[in-house]
Formats: structure tokens, sequence, C-alpha cells
């Protein structure tokens, strides 16, 4: 018995995006724990941005308000 709650990968394999081998369902959409931990390290590191309206001007008005 499987009390594994990992949900299988649908029909069409998915690829790594850190190293493109094929995804394993219990670290997708990567395919190891080892592609996983580097995607974090480069999304703490600020490798990984969402980009915004905002200047540093404004971000650094805020946080001295907020502190």
């Amino acid at each position: 018995m499987n009390d594994d709650p990992v949900i299988p990968l649908p029909t069409t394999q998915r690829i790594c995006p850190v190293c493109g081998k094929p995804a394993n369902p219990r670290h997708q959409p990567f395919c190891s724990g080892r592609c996983a931990d580097i995607d974090l390290g480069r999304w703490l590191k600020g490798n990984y941005r969402i980009e915004t309206e905002e200047g540093p001007e404004e971000r650094s008005e805020d946080s001295e308000e907020a502190g």
C-alpha cells in the first residue's frame, strides 16, 4: 500500500526546469530534491524577480515608514 500523497504527473512528461531531465513525481516539477533546492536558492538570492512599476525610491520610503 502506498500512502504517498504525491499526485502523478499528467500524461505529457514534464522536464526539470533546472537541468532538463524528466521530472520525478516525488519532486515535481523537478527531477530531484537537489534541483528543487537549487531553484529555492535562486529565489532566495533574488535571481528571480517579479517586475513592478514602483521605483527604488518608493520602496525605501515605505520601508522607513514601516520601521
